[in-house]
C-alpha cells in the first residue's frame, strides 16, 4: 500500500486551509457588497464581515480590485455549476435540455435577493471596470453558446416562419435577464415561481408540439419552489 510522505500532509493541509480562508473572505465580500454596496465595500469592511484582520485579507488578495474580481468569478462558477448540472441531468433531447437550463436560472440557490443584488452590483460597474466586463463576457459567452447549440439541435421543432435558433436563444437570454432585473427591483411583485410560469408559456409557444410537457415540467418546479423544495 502506498503511504503518503509525511512532508506532503502538511503541504496539503496548508493548501486546504488557504482555500478555506479564501472562500471565507470571498463569502464575506459578498455579504459586504449586499450590505454596503460595491463602491462602499473595502478591504476593511470585508475583514470585519469575515472576523479577520485586514492584514489577512491583504495577504490573500493583495488589493480590492483583485478581491472583487475573484468574488465575481466565484459567483459565476456557482452559477455555471447549477446550469451545467441541470442540462447534463436532463434527457438527451434538446428541448428537455433547454427547459432544464431555463429552469436552472430560477433555482432559489442561485436566484434570490442576495445573489440578484450581487449580480446587479457587478453588472452596474462593468462599463467602468473592464476587468469585470471581461470576466462576465467569458462566462456569459459559454452559457450563450451552450444554449444556442441546444436551440440549433431543436430547430426542426421550431416554426421557421417565427424563430431561428439564434433568435430563440437570444430571446430566452433576454427574457431571463429581464425577469432577474424585475425580481431585483420589485422582489415582492415577481417570485421564482412566477418567473417560471412566464418562461413556461414562452417556451411552450416556441415549441408547440411539446407544449403540454413544457408547461407541466415548469409548473411542477414552480410548485416545488412554492413549497420550499430544494
Amino acid at each position: 500500500m502506498d503511504v503518503e510522505p509525511r512532508e506532503a500532509r502538511p503541504r496539503r493541509q496548508r493548501t486546504e486551509n488557504a482555500a478555506r480562508r479564501r472562500g471565507q473572505i470571498i463569502e464575506a465580500t459578498i455579504e459586504s457588497i449586499v450590505r454596503h454596496g460595491l463602491a462602499a465595500t473595502t478591504l476593511a469592511t470585508v475583514a470585519e464581515e469575515a472576523g479577520l484582520s485586514q492584514g489577512v485579507t491583504v495577504f490573500y488578495f493583495k488589493n480590492k480590485q483583485t478581491l472583487l474580481a475573484e468574488t465575481l468569478r466565484w459567483h459565476y462558477e456557482d452559477y455555471c455549476a447549477v446550469w451545467q448540472a441541470a442540462r447534463d441531468a436532463a434527457p438527451l433531447d434538446p428541448v428537455s435540455r433547454i427547459v432544464a437550463m431555463v429552469r436552472a436560472d430560477f433555482e432559489p440557490a442561485i436566484c434570490n435577493r442576495r445573489t440578484l443584488t450581487l449580480w446587479h452590483a457587478f453588472w452596474g460597474e462593468a462599463n467602468a471596470r473592464p476587468l469585470f466586463a471581461a470576466i462576465s463576457e467569458a462566462y456569459d459567452r459559454e452559457r450563450a453558446a451552450a444554449l444556442r447549440k441546444e436551440c440549433e439541435e431543436a430547430a426542426c421543432l421550431l416554426d421557421g416562419d417565427v424563430w431561428s435558433p439564434g433568435d430563440l436563444a437570444l430571446a430566452i437570454e433576454s427574457l431571463t435577464d429581464g425577469l432577474w432585473l424585475r425580481m431585483h427591483l420589485e422582489p415582492d411583485a415577481m417570485s421564482n415561481g412566477a418567473a417560471l410560469r412566464v418562461t413556461s408559456h414562452f417556451l411552450a409557444g416556441a415549441f408547440p408540439s411539446r407544449r403540454r410537457e413544457i408547461l407541466d415540467a415548469l409548473a411542477a418546479r414552480a410548485e416545488g419552489i412554492r413549497h420550499g423544495d430544494a
